[in-house]
């Protein structure tokens, strides 16, 4: 797949396609390791330690598709403050 090196401000900047960034679970704010290796340019997304999310790292990654539906336990039973 061939991309273009476009102008982003000072720098340059190559756009990923969406099912590149999917198959890594690139989001905005992932930040990215860039070296070169063997004449290659070489992208490494940094990976969290599990368990070390922040919610807003979670909430970023809530889709339509992901997204649970409603569940409906039924009337209220005791106390429950509804």
């Amino acid at each position: 797949m061939r991309r273009t090196v476009q102008r982003w401000g000072n720098s340059l900047a190559v756009r990923l396609p969406a099912h590149v960034a999917e198959a890594f679970d690139l989001v905005e704010g992932t930040e990215i390791d860039v070296r070169h290796e063997a004449g290659a340019i070489v992208l490494v997304p940094e990976r969290q330690e599990r368990g070390k999310y922040t919610l807003k790292q979670l909430v970023t990654r809530i889709t339509k598709h992901n997204r649970p539906g409603r569940v409906d336990f039924g009337r209220p039973r005791g106390r429950e403050i509804w």
